[in-house]
């Protein structure tokens, strides 16, 4: 059964990437703001969506190399994310690292806010308030 906002969702650039019966959709969206990727997460990650993330973010990964296009990650959107999650972004930040990229994070909810202070991945990722913020840094360079 399709979620019921998917194709207004699709029509405005999301790519979806998991939905559940229960309606609980888990979206990536892709702009550019100046020279640098933003990647958009709406939903939850968790264990039932983990994999899926994964799977979208790697053709963005790919990009961010020394040369390529630095990304960040707006999570203003995720209301969750469990350790599954976090090893997804684990996993990305060293691909991007041995890539020699830049890549960061943006506009974390409360929860999530919570989520990187207590288990400290903002040691992991760079953190920003929001976009203009972090697009500002990974563009300087």
């Amino acid at each position: 059964m399709p979620c019921r906002y998917a194709a207004k969702r699709a029509a405005r650039g999301y790519t979806p990437m998991h939905c559940q019966s229960n309606g609980v959709l888990v979206e990536l969206s892709s702009s550019q703001l100046g020279s640098v990727r933003v990647v958009g997460v709406h939903g939850r990650l968790d264990h039932a969506h983990a994999k899926a993330f994964e799977a979208a973010l790697a053709p963005h990964l790919a990009v961010c190399t020394a040369a390529g296009t630095p990304i960040v990650l707006d999570f203003a959107n995720v209301v969750y994310i469990s350790s599954v999650g976090l090893r997804v972004l684990l996993l990305a930040a060293k691909q991007v690292k041995a890539q020699q990229g830049r890549i960061a994070i943006a506009a974390l909810t409360p929860v999530v806010t919570e989520v990187f202070q207590v288990s400290h991945f903002n040691l992991v990722l760079k953190v920003f308030p929001d976009l203009a913020a972090a697009a500002s840094d990974l563009s300087a360079g």
